[in-house]
Formats: C-alpha cells, structure tokens, sequence
C-alpha cells in the first residue's frame, strides 16, 4: 500500500503541472505590444496613456532598474471564441518564485481607469465572459522595472538599492503577452486536485480518511484523457465529489482566514513606489471582492490609504465603496505599522491617534485591534497605549521566528508595565501570508498552543511584503476547506469578528507580563546611526514645537501651526515603518530619510524659533532668556517655561597627573582620565562612592566582528563577543577649562576610521558628559561603548514609552540569555539599595548590560555597553559609512528620577533668546518630580483647550497638584484621541482652581484644560 501511495502522489504532481495546469488556457493568440519608457521618475498616469508607443516584441528587454515603461496591449478576440470565457495573459518577464519583488504592472482601461495589478502569480485579466466574438482589446499597463534585491542567495552585497547607483541595464524580457481562452472546469479541477492532493499529504499515513482521498485522487487521474483533458475535466470533477463534500469533525480547528497583502511602506523598494504597490494591490482586491462574495481583505496603516487618496483617486473610490459595503476592512488604527521598541513615548501615541482619526474622518471607523504582524517585537509600554487609544486587542506573528525559545501561547492576555491588559493573539499558522496551502493549515492546527481551551486561530492570507495581496486561487482553496474533513475549518471573517469569538471562547486566558522581545532582528536598534538620530532630533523638536506654540498662541495669541504641525508628525510617524527606522532598507531609502529629517528640523527649529521670540518680545531688548522645553526644573528655570539665569558662580578644574592623563573636578564629580583616554575613576564627593570597577576603564570603545548567519542589517548573533578589539590607542590627549566647565579631548585611529571623544564636566550638573565623533570606514564591524560599573545587582532599568522596564543581568535561563542586544529610550539605569548609576543617551538605542566577578576582591562587575555603529552591506553596501556624532552621559549617584531627568535634558538643550522679557510662565507646572509631562499643545478639534499628557515615572505610586498659568475652568481625563474617557485608574480631580493627581505606577492621563473665558 505504500508503493500505491508513492505512486499515486508522483502521478498526480506530474499530471497536475504538465498536463492539467497548461489547459486552463487551451487555446491562444497573441496580442501587440507597444512600449514608451518614462525618462525619469513615475509619470502620471495621463501622460503616460498619451505617450507614444514603439513595437515591442515577446523576448525583448526592458525595463531600467527602477524605471517605468507604459505597455499598450492590443488584439481581436477570434470570432470562434464566441460563448467562451477570454483572458488576457500578460506576463512581463516575471518570476514566479518572487511576488513583490520584482517587476509588476498596474492596467488601465482606455480611458484612464484602473483595472486591476499584475504580478507573478497574478498576469491574467478578464476580457469577457462570455464573448461574443470580435472585441477589440486595447490595455494599458503602467509597468515598473523594480529589480530584485533579496534573491535566491540573498544577503549579497548590491548597488541595486539606490537609482543612483543601480545602472540603466534592462532587467527584464516580455515573456507572454496573448489572449487566451479560460477553460473554468480544468481550473476548478486543478483547484480540487490541489486541495485534497495538500490534504492528504498531512494526514495520518494509515489513516482510512488518507486512504479514501487517494483512492478517490486515483479515479480522476483514471478519468482524465491526457490527449483531451478539457473534454475530461468534468468526468474527473465528478470523481471527487464525494470526498470533498465530506464534512469536518466537529472538534476540527476553526480557522478565521481574512485576506491580506502585509504591504511593508519601505523597504527593498523607496516611498514612492510603495505608493504604486498600494494602488495595485487595492485595485486588485477590490476586484476581487467583486467578483467573490464571501471573501473579505483588511489592509491596516492610514498611511496607505491617503497615499491612494492623493495619488489614486480611482482607485481610492473602489477602495471607498468597498469599505462602506463592510468588504475592506480598515485595520491596527495606526498611521504606519510602525517598529515599537524605538519610536518615544508620544511618537507611539500619534501613531494610533493619526491611525484611527484618519480611519474615523474618512469612513467613520474605529478600529479595536492594533495589527502589527511584521513588526520586531512589542515594548512593555504599548499594552497602555492601545487601551489609552480606545483598543482593546493585538494581533503580531513576528514572535514565531524567536531563534532560540518557544513562545508558549498563540491567545493570551499581555500585561504591559503599568498592568494593562491587552488580549493577544498570534496565528499559528506562522505566517502573515498564509496562501491556502494544506500545508500552512495543518501547521496552524497541529501548532495552536492553547487547545482544549480555545479553537480559533486567524490567518490572513495573501502575498505579502511587496503586496500582491489574495489571488482567486487562495479563495477558491479556502472555499474547499470551509468544511472539509481532515482539515481544520476555513471562514472568511473580519478581525473583529475573530477576536471577539476568541475572547468569549477563552474568558481566562494565560497572562504574559512584560515585553514581547524578539529573539530575532536585534541588530535592527543600532543599523542607519543617522535615521534613528534624525527620528530621535524629530521627537525632540515636535515636542518642543508644540510646547512653545502653545505657550505664544495663548500668551501673545499667535497662530497655532495646526496644519504644519499635523503634517510634520505624519511625516515623522511614517518613518517610523518597522523597516525604516530599523535600518533594514535599501540606500535609496535612508538617503531620502536623511535628507527629509533635515528639512524637517529646518522647519521645526523655524516654529521653535518664532515663537520663543513672541514669548521673549523684541530681540532688541537686551536680555537673554533661557527656555527649558524639559519636564524638570533646571538652572532656576521652570519646566516648560523661560527665565533670566545668571551665571553659574561654581568654577570647573582640570589638573594634569603626573603619570600622564588628568582629572576634573567641578565640585560634585572627580573624574580621572588616563594616559589611554579612558575614564579610570569617577568619584561623587558627597558620598565618596566610586563608579567604575576597580581595574577597568570606563568609555572603552570595542570593535567586533559583525557578519551574521542571516539578515545582515537586522541580525546579530550572540558568537560576535566572542572576538573583540579595544581600541586603547591615542593619537593626542588634550584638555581645557573654562568658568563654566572642563574638558578632556582625545583622539584615536583604527582600521579606516578615526573617533575624537570630548569629555566634559560642566558647573552645578553631576553628570559626565561624553561627546563622540566618529569618521567611520568600516566594513562588517561593531563599535560598542563600554562602561564597566562597581554596580551589584540582578537586574536594571531601560526607559521605554511612558515609563521603564527592568531586565536581568544574568543568564539564569535562555529566556535571559536570549536578550544579549536590547533596546532602552534615554536611559539605562542600575542600582544597588541607596545607590545607583544611570547611562543616558541622546540618539542610541541597542544595547547591552553583562555581569562578572572580579577575581582580585571577589566583586561584581556590571558592564553596560552602548551600541554605537555596525556596518553591513546588505540591503545598503555603504551602510552608516561616514561623520557621526554621539552624546551620552554618565551620572553617579542617581536614582530613578535622576536618570528620567537627566534623559531628558539631554535631548532637550537650554535654548537662548534675547527679548524684553524677564520671565515666562510655563503654562502647566506639577509639584512632584515623579509625574511627568509628555506633550503639552493644543487640543486638535481646535477649541482652545489646551491637551496635556502625563505620566508617572518611577514605577511607584504618585501624588501631584497640577497648576495653570491661566484661569483654569476645567479639566476633563480623554483618551489619546482627546475625547472624554473613564479609563483612568488613577484619580483626577480639580480642586482649588488645580488638577490633582494620583497615579499608579506608570500609568498615563491625557487632560483637556479649558481656560475661564
């Protein structure tokens, strides 16, 4: 019987691809080809319709990289076609292995409107059905030359990533262009064949249900005629019926299947042609939700959406309709599916509040699901922000590809920093393109981790990445696994519809407390230095934007810059994409990021600058203002708000050692600085307490080797320690004082590349400050910063949104060990009880924290290493090559708030501005250090209210007495949309014309202040 089961598999592959499969199309002619190649970037579409066209033939090349050629297909359909199903075959040189990427087409009908994508497993278009004989065809495809990055043998270095360096090389040769006739009852026997011939290939080898599907696969393949399978295809059907129509058990999984195209917003391709990806695969499945009544696609990130509204009205009106007809479900209420470990704590906010305000304004949805299926992880803050944003569920599928430990739930309850709870859930199937196969169904059965509690699992299904989205196959398949025995059971439904079954069918779900760290990617938080630096300046700049606009519109009644401000936070959002801000992107990408960043602090810093002169009245006046855009008091000014400072009376020293090296002292730190240039002491006076390890040397810059086993700009894998240079070397060691501070300057040289590091110690602040610049010529290196600390202690805080995370030191189980490379905001903080050290951070975010014992006193060692720079060469050759700057701190002595405070202020720099002012009012002032303000600006509805949001830091309870500058009338707890909410925890109230707070750890209030008028 085994030899019968061999055979009959064997026979029905090769039947199936030789014989079945090339007789869906039996009969064709060829149609004409005419091309015109666009000289330059994308054309729009009516000028590309207009332009003329030369002969092309089958076989020929075309297509630049990252070019695009408008085709003109025309032909008659033969008159003997007549009654006949008649498609258009256009295939533009594709292959098959590869949807999204590489070539694709968008088709338009003559008179400009869209048709539907071509792609490799998409190059048919209807014609007519049934013809009548005698139409004349005329299409046109916008076809875009997109060559392929991520090949067979991927991770090879190319210049293909950028137009500028791509060449002009054609990369493609037409291959089928031809009018065909569509044979329906072979492509439905293939279907057929497909789906029980999958089937079987999972099922129990003995199994009698096994056994009567072959048996049954074995009298089609009898019935087929080989010389004639059109004639013979419906013979064969019957056959099959009776296995097919048998129904699932009823304890069978129950898959919820909702079609999808993950369409990735940059990634091996730029901005500009996921715009045209989006408007392909939208035109493609609002088609397809024609032409099948029971499907149903879903495509999250708002962003997406108004690119097709911009650039796609057509296509936009399909998708419109579509959405009103509850077919195309709007999902994840987020602007982009954004990374979720690197973007600030207001920066994850706007995403969804962009998200779900777009989805609400342009089709009056509001979504409950965060969707997020390719994103690299999930911070221990954003459980908060989804509920703060009027959600309530999250679907992710990244987590699957964790290298080292299982993660053993698929549906679960996950409580983020503050205790929110968000119920979860992650496809079995293991995929966000699921595309029907047997395969993938079993998998999602036999792989669902809560069985015997629950039965549902999602799938979404469609190509994906590069878009693409469902094809008529899958939906064909899964209308043949909507009951079927020996499978789980298939049923197209929307999101919501599966988690609300999910929720009620599993009341008690387990708890996963903490963040959702992938074991996977970590490199992805140090790849493109200058990307995650122009984010990070972005974030700054936005909050300080719209703190001093507030402040002028109400003080001075300046215009608020609703619009600008609106527009430059979509902007910032939409590079947070989880390959972008990653650095996981072509050149192309990161170059144009580079150089939006740059416009975009131009245009902040103006904002900033207009409206600190309105506070600070003529610049003429002779006094110089400092603005504090910080949370906390610094230099007598108030947090968010300006003051007259007099100069610091406290003097800064630098004496040089005798045996080479120097020491600064300003009072409150003496820090050491060897001959080497690295740091071997630093003392806080007041306690006498030393920071760095006996015997080591703190700000140590090490090199490794950096060539991972997969991924090159996402990847890095733990055996990179195991080789590693300290780069000890100094080309010159200087130092300089001044009133105000005192300076260590050292310069070195390695490989390529050369690094100048400023140390500086300035007046009244007990903090070091490390300045690094870096000309950097590296290829496949590391660079780490590394601070050896007298710390003991088993775990240490990494700030996150809206508070911090604790991680261990050790690596008492794989689950610890696994987090070699990790992701902190401006802080990373260790503490022993009654003292600790904080490292802070202007623009890093990877990282690492080890232990060891030191052999000499038997102490602990805890060493935190920043992440400064690598170099990969795939998909960017050339990545971070060149100048880099780094700010970082070391403070002594701090606790909790201490590292949240000095977080801030160094991202936050005192700015000058000379005026006739003497003060300005922050507009809100709290009275406890531990709750601090995040945002303040003005309300989007454009009332006049004014939104502040608040959070409590130190992860411990917290009382405070919010005040207002201005006659306060109210004050009213909203969601993150800024609509009223009772979702607070904690307690709000006004008394006494203030706002009293008292928060739980970590919680987040948004408060809408109205002024007395």
């Amino acid at each position: 019987m085994h030899d019968d089961r061999t055979l009959v598999e064997s026979r029905l592959k090769r039947v199936l691809e030789e014989r079945i499969l090339p007789a869906v199309y039996p009969e064709s002619v060829p149609l004409e080809v005419g091309i015109w190649t666009a000289p330059g970037e994308p054309v729009p579409v009516a000028e590309g319709l207009a332009a003329p066209r030369t002969p092309i033939a089958v076989g020929d090349a075309w297509g630049a990289p990252w070019g695009t050629s408008w085709l003109t297909v025309s032909g008659t359909v033969p008159e003997a076609w007549a009654g006949r199903t008649v498609e258009a075959l256009i295939d533009l040189g594709f292959d098959a292995n590869m949807p999204g990427f590489q070539c694709e087409g968008l088709v338009y009908r003559p008179d400009g409107s869209p048709v539907k994508g071509l792609n490799p497993r998409n190059q048919w278009v209807r014609i007519a059905a049934p013809a009548a004989g005698g139409e004349q065809v005329l299409l046109h495809v916008e076809a875009a030359a997109n060559p392929v990055i991520l090949d067979y043998h991927p991770f090879l270095p190319t210049e293909l990533g950028d137009r500028e360096t791509a060449g002009s090389r054609p990369r493609y040769s037409l291959a089928r262009m031809d009018l065909a006739v569509f044979d329906d009852t072979v492509w439905q026997l293939a279907l057929d064949l497909e789906v029980l011939g999958e089937l079987m290939a999972e099922l129990p080898v003995d199994g009698a249900r096994r056994w009567e599907v072959l048996r049954a696969v074995e009298r089609a393949l009898d019935a087929i005629d080989l010389q004639d399978v059109n004639g013979t295809a419906a013979a064969a059907r019957s056959e099959l019926t009776a296995v097919l129509a048998a129904p699932a058990v009823p304890s069978a999984h129950r898959i919820s299947a909702i079609g999808h195209a993950h369409i990735d917003s940059a990634w091996l391709w730029p901005l500009r042609e996921t715009v045209r990806k989006v408007a392909r695969t939208t035109a493609n499945m609002t088609a397809l939700l024609e032409d099948e009544p029971d499907f149903l696609y879903t495509m999250s990130q708002a962003q997406q959406y108004a690119w097709i509204k911009e650039h796609r009205p057509e296509v936009y009106a399909r998708v419109r309709k579509a959405v009103a007809e509850g077919r195309f479900v709007p999902a994840g209420g987020m602007w982009v599916e954004s990374d979720t470990n690197m973007p600030g704590s207001e920066a994850m906010a706007r995403q969804f509040v962009h998200g779900k305000r777009f989805f609400l304004e342009e089709f009056g949805i509001e979504n409950h699901e965060a969707w997020l299926p390719d994103t690299f992880g999930f911070t221990g803050g954003l459980p908060q922000i989804i509920r703060n944003a009027g959600s309530k569920w999250l679907l992710t599928q990244k987590i699957s590809w964790s290298q080292v430990n299982r993660f053993p739930h698929h549906t679960f309850l996950w409580e983020g920093i503050d205790g929110t709870r968000i119920f979860t859930h992650f496809p079995p199937v293991d995929t966000y393109n699921c595309s029907m196969k047997g395969s993938e169904i079993a998998h999602a059965a036999k792989n669902f981790k809560d069985k015997g509690v629950a039965r549902h699992s999602l799938a979404p299904t469609g190509w994906g990445d590069g878009g693409g989205g469902t094809t008529r196959e899958m939906v064909a398949k899964a209308a043949r696994l909507r009951d079927l025995e020996g499978s789980a059971t298939v049923r197209w439904e929307k999101p919501a519809e599966f988690f609300a079954k999910a929720e009620a069918e599993y009341p008690d779900p387990p708890v996963w407390v903490g963040e959702l760290y992938l074991e996977l990617h970590r490199a992805t938080l140090t790849s493109q230095a200058r990307t995650k630096q122009g984010n990070r300046r972005s974030e700054n700049l936005l909050r300080e934007a719209e703190l001093w606009c507030s402040t002028a519109a109400l003080r001075t009644g300046a215009t608020y810059p609703y619009e600008q401000l609106d527009r430059i936070w979509k902007t910032v959002l939409l590079h947070q994409f989880h390959d972008i801000l990653p650095g996981s992107s072509i050149a192309w990408v990161h170059r144009e990021a580079e150089a939006t960043y740059a416009a975009l602090a131009e245009e902040l810093e103006g904002l900033i600058g207009a409206a600190q002169q309105a506070l600070a009245g003529a610049s003429g006046g002779g006094r110089e203002l400092v603005f504090n855009a910080a949370p906390h008091t610094r230099s007598a000014v108030p947090a968010g708000g300006a003051a007259v400072v007099a100069p610091a009376a406290a003097e800064c020293t630098v004496a040089e050692r005798p045996e080479g090296g120097f020491t600064l002292d300003n009072g409150l730190l003496e820090v050491t600085v060897g001959a080497d240039g690295l740091i071997s002491s630093v003392v806080e006076l007041s306690s006498g307490r030393e920071a760095v390890a006996p015997g080591s040397r703190a700000n140590l810059l090490q090199l490794h080797p950096d060539f991972p086993n997969m991924w090159d700009a996402w990847d890095v894998d733990r055996f990179y320690r195991n080789t590693v240079t300290d780069l000890t070397g100094v080309d010159s060691l200087t130092a300089a004082a001044s009133a105000g501070s005192a300076a260590v300057r050292v310069a070195r040289s390695f490989g390529s590349s050369t690094v100048v590091q400023t140390l500086t110690l300035r007046a009244g602040e007990q903090r070091l400050d490390i300045d690094t610049e870096v000309d950097w010529h590296e290829t496949e290196k590391f660079l780490k910063a590394a601070f050896p600390l007298d710390i003991h202690t088993e775990r240490y805080a990494a700030e996150t949104q809206f508070g911090h995370l604790h991680r261990p030191t050790h690596t008492n189980t794989s689950w610890d060990a696994a987090k070699f490379e990790a992701c902190n905001h401006r802080f990373v903080h260790l503490e022993e009880p009654g003292w600790g050290v904080a490292l802070v951070t202007a623009s890093t975010y990877g990282h690492d924290v080890t232990r060891t014992v030191r052999p000499a006193d038997g102490g602990t060692t805890t060493t935190v290493r920043f992440s400064l720079l690598r170099a990969p060469r795939f998909p960017d050759p050339r990545t971070d090559q060149g100048a880099h700057r780094f700010r970082h701190a070391l403070v002594p002595g701090a606790a909790i708030g201490d590292a949240v405070r000095e977080g801030y202020r160094i991202g936050l720099p005192e700015r000058r501005v000379t005026g006739t002012a003497e003060r300005v009012a922050p507009l809100v002032e709290l009275d406890n250090d531990a709750l601090v303000v995040s945002a303040v600006k003005l309300a989007d509805d454009r009332s006049g209210d004014l939104v502040v949001r608040v959070y409590e830091a130190g992860g411990g309870r917290a009382r405070g007495r919010l005040t207002t500058s201005f006659p306060l009338a109210g004050a009213v707890p909203c969601d993150l949309l800024e609509r009223p909410w009772d979702g607070t925890r904690g307690e709000v109230s006004v008394e006494d014309g203030a706002v009293r707070l008292a928060l739980r750890p970590f919680e987040l209030v948004t408060l809408r202040l109205s002024a007395a008028r």
